[in-house]
């Protein structure tokens, strides 16, 4: 048997660190990226011009550079942010680079691939939209319902969450993505922003049925901690309940859980939804939210060898 293909979906951070994790531990690795973010150049770039955020694109470029001088030196340009007193303050180098290979190649892969090309990425980057997605939600705010508009809008907005939709409902989504998702051996969906890096994948219709079909291939992580803006005042069971009802059908084969988020009504949660419950110590040193790349890395290689072999649950 070769290597195993793998999927991981996300977007910013949580992205970062599975991609790390999975590094080594699969023959071929593809990110699909987010496409929301509408704050700091991200934004600034997307309101220019008619392409997706690259921000959460070239994170995950970042993570799957090769682990050389020259892949290294090449991570850290497209990381570099410019201070300046003028226009290029605060935009990352890479923001610009790739915006400037969509803006010449007229493609929004191929710019991608040129980029993981001069990095010698170890994987490849694609987008879940070729469009910018715009997402809004509604939030319960003592008496009231109020609507926040934007990523950073819907990640700040104080309340609790209702429901959640993007624009547009529809997006145009590269068949590069949807055949990655139909080959994966396995498919790694979170950790990262709840809603906006992990739900909006479930609002994209086509990659919605693709997740869907591919459940019993699925590892889903759930984050660490509480410090996240957009799940203020919730646990790990609310999270749960929020992707059950974004996505009806989806059944995730296993749900990753970290040892300090563990508790018996979020293991019945778990277990009555068909998964597998899969609880470890992931928790990097020193930190309150964030996954240690090695102890991640031992669990994705064991939970993609399990679910390679058939194990997933009995529905």
């Amino acid at each position: 048997m070769t290597g195993p293909h793998v999927v991981a979906l996300g977007g910013g951070h949580g992205l970062y660190a599975s991609l790390t994790a999975l590094r080594g531990a699969c023959e071929t690795l593809t990110a699909v990226v987010t496409v929301a973010d509408d704050g700091g150049s991200s934004g600034r770039i997307r309101a220019e011009m008619p392409v997706p955020p690259p921000g959460d694109l070239r994170m995950a470029l970042s993570a799957l550079c090769e682990d050389t001088d020259w892949g290294r030196t090449w991570r850290d340009v497209l990381q570099w942010r410019f201070a300046t007193s003028g226009p290029l303050d605060g935009h990352a180098v890479g923001n610009l680079l790739i915006a400037g290979l969509w803006d010449r190649t007229g493609g929004i892969v191929d710019g991608l691939d040129w980029v993981a090309r001069l990095l010698r990425c170890e994987g490849r980057v694609l987008p879940v939209s070729t469009e910018p997605i715009t997402v809004s939600a509604d939030f319960t705010v003592g008496q009231r319902v109020e609507r926040a508009v934007g990523q950073v809008a819907v990640a700040t907005a104080p309340g609790r969450m209702q429901c959640l939709a993007i624009d547009p409902v529809d997006p145009a989504v590269p068949a590069a993505t949807l055949e990655a998702l139909a080959e994966a051996d396995a498919i790694i969906l979170g950790p990262g922003s709840w809603y906006t890096s992990v739900l909006t994948h479930f609002l994209v219709p086509r990659v919605a049925a693709a997740l869907v079909a591919a459940g019993p291939r699925t590892i889903l992580t759930l984050n660490i901690a509480h410090e996240d803006e957009e799940t203020a005042g919730t646990d790990r069971i609310d999270d749960i309940a929020a992707l059950r009802d974004a996505a009806p059908g989806f059944v995730p084969a296993a749900v990753l859980v970290d040892a300090t988020e563990d508790d018996a009504a979020l293991r019945a949660a778990v277990e009555s939804w068909g998964a597998r419950y899969v609880v470890a110590p992931m928790r990097e040193p020193g930190t309150v939210d964030r996954h240690d790349s090695a102890l991640l890395s031992e669990q994705y290689r064991s939970l993609v060898t399990w679910v390679r072999s058939g194990g997933a649950p009995a529905r």
